[in-house]
């Protein structure tokens, strides 16, 4: 596989990341919409009062699921695949001796058969440590002294 087919599956990877947790966050809040519709109907009382609260702080966390899903959409959208970059930045696919990483999202891992590909944010720790490298710069990351090849 070509880096830049590699860059755009990469891509791909990390868009099918968001679509499937918006998914599932979607999902989660409409079984708890049901659930909060249910609770209104049932008995009165402490248990219906307390039964209610909980709902609602489990529906404030998946509004906050959700709100970190649209950043990461986000952040997708500022990167540009087609183009070729020869520092590490956002949008750069860092080939090193160890892996392959994609400074995008933090979407874990994918298997090729060029290796293991990291799709990785720009916060991590390795993140931060390949932005701004070049070819042929190194960094040590977990007892590992990588050196990298190639930037796309």
């Amino acid at each position: 596989m070509s880096k830049k087919d590699l860059k755009k599956t990469l891509y791909e990877f990390c868009h099918g990341f968001i679509d499937e947790r918006s998914a599932r966050i979607q999902s989660q809040i409409s079984e708890l919409k049901s659930a909060l519709d249910s609770e209104t109907k049932s008995s009165a009382g402490d248990k219906h009062e307390t039964g209610r609260a909980m709902l609602q702080l489990e529906r404030e966390k998946l509004g906050q699921q959700l709100a970190e899903v649209q950043d990461l959409n986000r952040v997708m959208q500022k990167i540009d695949i087609s183009s070729k970059k020869t520092v590490a930045a956002l949008g750069s696919l860092v080939m090193t001796s160890g892996a392959n990483y994609f400074l995008a999202i933090s979407a874990g891992e994918l298997k090729a058969e060029d290796g293991l590909n990291y799709c990785i944010s720009l916060n991590t720790p390795i993140g931060i440590m390949l932005l701004g490298k070049t070819v042929g710069d190194t960094i040590a990351f977990n007892g590992n002294v990588l050196k990298i090849e190639a930037i796309e």
